[in-house]
């Protein structure tokens, strides 16, 4: 794993990337409200994916001063506009990295990285492969709903009643292939036994069909 930083704008984010041996698919990680790139449920999904073979790449959609103002305000962690826009300026990036510039790109978000993710999509359709949502707001990408165009998944814990309809609500919208998954017992954080692992098997799953990828092992 190496530590990079991913200029955004005026703004400098950092991650941490993964490459494992032969990837020829990146997954870049929208992380949730009041998270970060060390978010444990996060990691333990990027370890799955890197064991299937896909890169990771898990960054801060906030910098440092930003993140204290919203952790007072909260007025950062809702603007869904402004994380696409960070995911999609992590995107460019990679594409500029000679070790990921060939790789195909898809995102993994988690609650309004979610609907970040779907955004960033829409804005960045030649780039984006597979979309991810764990526990997601996909409600919250609104318009951007019918315009994704990225196959995406969308992953809901079966005893989290609310999200469940908000997910159904933003699947009938949707035009692209779109499948929700609801895990059984599961409540928002998947913190139950078992849940997060069959989250992080979904999310493999759907990646490696649509983005393709070499299974890790051998050497």
């Amino acid at each position: 794993m190496s530590e990079v930083q991913i200029r955004a704008g005026r703004a400098v984010l950092p991650g941490n990337l993964n490459i494992p041996k032969d990837a020829n698919a990146l997954v870049l990680f929208a992380h949730g409200s009041g998270s970060s790139r060390h978010s444990p449920r996060n990691q333990f999904v990027a370890r799955t994916l890197n064991e299937a073979g896909l890169a990771t790449l898990l960054f801060d959609l906030l910098t440092p001063r930003e993140e204290a103002i919203d952790m007072r305000t909260r007025e950062h962690r809702f603007n869904i506009q402004l994380l696409a826009e960070r995911l999609v300026h992590a995107t460019k990036w990679a594409k500029q990295q000679e070790q990921t510039s060939n790789l195909r790109a898809g995102y993994f978000g988690s609650s309004t990285g979610g609907a970040a993710a779907l955004v960033a999509a829409v804005d960045a359709p030649q780039d984006v492969g597979a979309v991810v949502s764990r526990g997601g707001r996909p409600d919250l990408a609104d318009k951007a709903l019918p315009k994704v165009h990225a196959p995406t998944l969308l992953i809901v814990g079966g005893d989290d009643d609310i999200v469940i309809e908000l997910n159904e609500q933003a699947r009938d919208k949707m035009r692209c292939e779109v499948k929700l998954e609801l895990i059984p017992g599961a409540t928002h954080l998947f913190e139950e036994p078992g849940a997060l692992e069959k989250v992080a098997q979904l999310a493999s799953d759907w990646f490696v069909k649509h983005l393709g990828a070499v299974t890790a092992g051998g050497d």
